[in-house]
């Protein structure tokens, strides 16, 4: 409906259709206080002009429902629909020819009234528009020739509907010209389609009867055949599946195809591992200065898909992922940057510039590549002055790569090909504690005398998987773990652990070709009161090797999976001391072992019966 509220009541007056009690609609707030409806306008009434305000007939004072008064004087009016209003016969009926009168201030009266949105009934009765000056002028010259005595204060009397005019020139206070029947017909046509408009109106606000003033005002439901506009999330590109969290968001394994264009100050992580990511443009993180950790791993990342400077904006970033892509060069890469993993890469070349300005370095991960000894420069790690930890596993080196920063602590070149370790390639890493050199082709004679012997700090060797055929001489004085498992070693020569100080604690040497006479008395000299755990597991020995009884700090041995038949006395116990051993494993299982003919006391130094294992042992059932 495209009328305003006072042109219905204008209609309903026009045509008859009130009874004898007409209601003035008055605007109210929630708390119950009525408001002025000329004060936006700065029109300000007088108490005669209030008292006009709402004219209440004598008939009223009966008690009529409708009309109980308000603390201020003034009547509680409800508004009731066209077809709901009482008919209490009013005086006097108005003729035929009033009534074409009525239509033709009907007709004026519509043509000054700005059309209003459409709302609900109930909304229209709370939102009545202000009355302008003029317009409270001629209301009010009107009433006083209705009612020439004024009304005392708090009388009931009946309300005459009135029809705001727009008193734009004295025209319009006078009676309307007489205007041809055809133009008569056309307001009475355009006055019954109001009729059925306000009819159906009537049947809606019957189907909501519940609805009040505050419902009307909320935003309309939407209109068929018009499609609504989907809300806009925060970030409205993130897939299904992402967490977020006030400094995070997560996306692993979401299928995301492209990185959305993100403004978030407070966004410190961002893992997008394992989707289908390709390309990154220039301004991809440039809304997200404060990024301090990115996962870009397992995606589809390659250097045409990778704009240079795309991490140049991330000023913050300390840890960056980007294993298990497809790139053959380095980025840009944030100064800020203390960790960066390139894992799984086909990076082809390290030159002087790889790293340049990446002074914070502490983790250099580029494990799975294509480096060799001639594509990487031996300058390439001159800028990296503060690198503890460089994994260069599964790559083709086929000797330790020249240049490390002297500040190294934890070198990784496992599954490689090196074959040799020359003479001073490791002496500016003199702060390096771990090596693991394990799945090369290592052999003793490639390994150079003084390759490693002054490497003080240097505890943990892992020799594993190689081609040794002995234990290696010239180890690293200050070694604590010496893992030399899965090789081909005969033999511990003797002495070969004198020179360690303070000593070995942890010695792995199974799955070896060790036998009997691969290990003398003095095999063992220099670890004496340092060695802790012993793994001769998975060897040739046919018995307990010589010198375990000197180890008297030993706390676990593992002689399993050989061909040991006897544990003679006094080879694992000291029976001729009463004092206690420090072992609490022992494991002799899988041998060739008589349990019935071990002697009573050989396990006698031992405190607990279970930290023996014999059970079970080849062609046990033999002897049962």
């Amino acid at each position: 409906m495209n009328l305003s509220f006072p042109i219905c009541l204008a209609l309903i007056s026009a045509l008859g259709l009130t009874g004898g009690a007409p209601q003035a609609p008055t605007e109210q707030l929630s708390n119950g206080t009525h408001l002025n409806p000329l004060g936006k306008k700065g029109v300000k009434l007088s108490p005669d002009d209030a008292k006009d305000a709402l004219r209440i007939p004598p008939k009223a004072k009966q008690g009529h429902p409708s009309q109980r008064m308000e603390p201020t004087g003034l009547p509680k009016v409800k508004v009731l629909m066209p077809s709901a209003l009482p008919d209490h016969g009013r005086k006097g009926d108005t003729n035929a020819k009033q009534k074409e009168k009525n239509v033709v201030k009907l007709k004026v009266a519509a043509k000054t009234v700005t059309p209003t949105p459409v709302m609900g009934f109930s909304a229209m009765a709370a939102t009545r528009p202000p009355k302008r000056k003029e317009e409270t002028k001629v209301d009010k010259s009107l009433d006083r020739n209705k009612s020439p005595s004024k009304k005392k204060k708090g009388s009931s009397e009946k309300q005459e509907p009135r029809i705001y005019k727009k008193a734009s020139s004295p025209a319009t206070t006078d009676k309307p010209k007489k205007e041809p029947l055809k133009q008569e017909k056309t307001t009475q046509s355009a006055a019954k389609k109001v009729l059925e408009q306000s009819a159906k109106e009537e049947k809606h606000m019957k189907e909501r009867a519940d609805t009040n003033v505050a419902d009307s005002l909320l935003p309309l439901p939407p209109i068929p055949g018009i499609p609504v506009q989907p809300t806009e999330s925060p970030i409205p590109s993130l897939p299904a599946g992402c967490l977020l969290s006030e400094s995070t968001i997560a996306c692993a394994n979401t299928k995301m195809k492209y990185l959305p264009l993100m403004t978030d100050y407070g966004l410190q992580t961002l893992y997008l591992a394992e989707n289908e990511i390709s390309k990154l443009p220039a301004r991809a993180f440039s809304g997200l200065p404060n990024l301090e950790w990115l996962d870009l791993s397992k995606n589809k990342i390659d250097d045409s898909g990778l704009s240079f400077d795309v991490f140049k904006n991330l000023t913050k970033l300390k840890r960056l992922n980007l294993d298990g892509n497809h790139l053959t060069m380095l980025p840009f890469l944030p100064p800020s940057l203390q960790e960066l993993k390139v894992n799984d890469n086909e990076l082809k070349e390290l030159d002087k510039h790889s790293f340049r300005g990446l002074s914070n370095l502490l983790t250099l991960e580029l494990e799975g590549n294509n480096f060799h000894d001639g594509n990487v420069n031996p300058l390439s790690f001159k800028p990296l002055k503060k690198l503890i930890y460089l994994r260069l596993d599964r790559n083709q080196f086929r000797a330790i790569p020249s240049g490390l920063p002297a500040s190294l602590q934890e070198l990784h070149l496992d599954n490689n090909r090196i074959e040799i370790v020359s003479d001073g390639i490791l002496n500016k890493t003199l702060n390096l504690s771990i090596l693991v050199l394990s799945n090369n082709v290592l052999q003793e004679y490639r390994i150079a005398p003084r390759a490693w012997i002054d490497l003080l700090n240097l505890e943990l060797l892992d020799l594993s998987h190689n081609q040794l055929v002995h234990v290696p001489s010239f180890l690293p004085r200050g070694l604590r773990q010496l893992i030399i498992h899965h090789n081909q070693i005969e033999r511990i020569p003797g002495y070969v652990f004198a020179h360690l100080k303070p000593g070995l604690e942890f010695l792995h040497l199974s799955h070896n070709n060790l036998r009997d006479d691969g290990i003398h008395a003095i095999s063992f000299f220099g670890l004496y009161k340092s060695l802790h755990e012993l793994l001769l597991d998975n060897n040739l020995l046919q018995s307990v090797p010589r010198g375990i009884l000197s180890l008297k700090s030993l706390q676990v041995l593992r002689l399993s999976f050989n061909k040991i038949r006897h544990v003679p006395l006094n080879s694992i116990c000291d029976t001729r001391v009463s004092v206690d051993s420090n072992l609490v494993s022992v494991h002799l299982e899988n041998n060739f072992i008589n349990r019935r003919l071990i002697p009573p006391t050989a396990f006698s130094c031992i405190k607990t019966y279970h930290s023996v294992v014999l059970r079970p042992q080849h062609g046990e059932y033999e002897y049962y």
